[in-house]
């Protein structure tokens, strides 16, 4: 266009969003880099946008944009550490894209896609951002694939161990998925917080046959779950070459996260939750973690997701 000159703004700048910015606070989303080829970090992240599998309405497949949006209100600096960890370096690979209908073909890219992430070799650690628990199968088994024998710590009010008879691959079957494909064996699954009141007696018997783990709120209360933590994590050192975490947003109280399609009352505190993933993630044998069953749009101002954000940080700052 003739007579068309650059205008210079004296407080406008249509490249950046007007955020209040202190100069001495690093907010953990300015930390985390979009990867491309040649970089090299700490913790790589991967967003699995997927719920359509779910057994309950739910919209958790917006969960990877919701918590990356809630890293953006907390900090790098840990005081009860006094450190700050805006050093250590965090990749994003983005999100894997739902095929709108196949969900076989969904298995298939995000099980693709986290083996790549793997492959590439540019981070020690990964977090997988669900979607529904339905996720955990086709991450579980990349890592199985390229590592070898996994151990799971799963946090959870549900046993997650459906038939798949009635309904197919759905967020209740992943770990009778894992444990019929042999990708996981019974021995080395542990669920932490599993509810009264949430379960059918054929997945409690179920669970038992296969050797599973399985530690109730009523374990939880009576032993602490920080002992139980150490416990598992020392018996599974014994046997596996990796340990997974899987952590179910509704292992957690509705009163601490109520953006769950399944929430329920007498759950794990947010403190319980926060406190024992990161027991789990200083051991260097904890390798991934996925955080699953957020639907931000059961939500209540963002709590759940701010919640899923506190536990990434447990397990990026070791």
């Amino acid at each position: 266009m003739k007579g068309w000159t650059r205008m210079s703004f004296k407080y406008l700048n249509p490249k950046k969003a007007p955020v209040f910015k202190d100069r001495f606070t690093t907010k953990v989303n300015e930390q985390i880099k979009r990867y491309e080829t040649g970089d090299k970090g700490e913790v790589g992240i991967v967003g699995l946008p997927f719920s359509k599998s779910s057994i309950s309405a739910s919209l958790a497949s917006d969960a990877p944009a919701s918590i990356r949006r809630a890293l953006g209100s907390v900090t790098t600096y840990s005081g009860e550490r006094d450190r700050d960890f805006a050093d250590v370096p965090v990749l994003d690979f983005g999100d894997v894209p739902a095929h709108p209908t196949d969900g076989r073909e969904n298995l298939v890219r995000m099980e693709t896609s986290v083996r790549e992430m793997i492959e590439s070799k540019t981070c020690e650690r990964y977090i997988m951002l669900g979607g529904d628990h339905g996720v955990s199968f086709p991450s579980i088994s990349a890592f199985q694939k390229q590592f070898g024998r996994v151990g799971v710590i799963q946090w959870d009010a549900h046993h997650d161990l459906r038939n798949l008879n009635d309904g197919g691959r759905t967020n209740g079957t992943p770990f009778r998925s894992l444990l019929e494909a042999e990708i996981v064996r019974g021995e080395d699954l542990v669920q932490i917080g599993i509810r009264d009141y949430a379960n059918a007696k054929a997945y409690a018997d179920y669970a038992r046959q296969q050797g599973v783990h399985v530690y109730t709120m009523g374990d939880v209360e009576g032993r602490g779950i920080l002992p139980i933590v150490a416990a598992e994590l020392k018996r599974l050192k014994e046997h596996v070459d990796i340990i997974y975490l899987s952590v179910d947003m509704d292992a957690v109280d509705q009163a601490y996260a109520p953006g769950c399609p399944a929430i329920g009352p007498g759950g794990l505190t947010g403190r319980e939750l926060l406190s024992s993933v990161a027991s789990a993630a200083r051991d260097p044998l904890v390798k991934a973690m996925d955080i699953v069953e957020v639907d931000p749009s059961k939500d209540f101002r963002d709590m759940t997701s701010r919640l899923a954000a506190h536990v990434i940080l447990r397990f990026m700052y070791t």
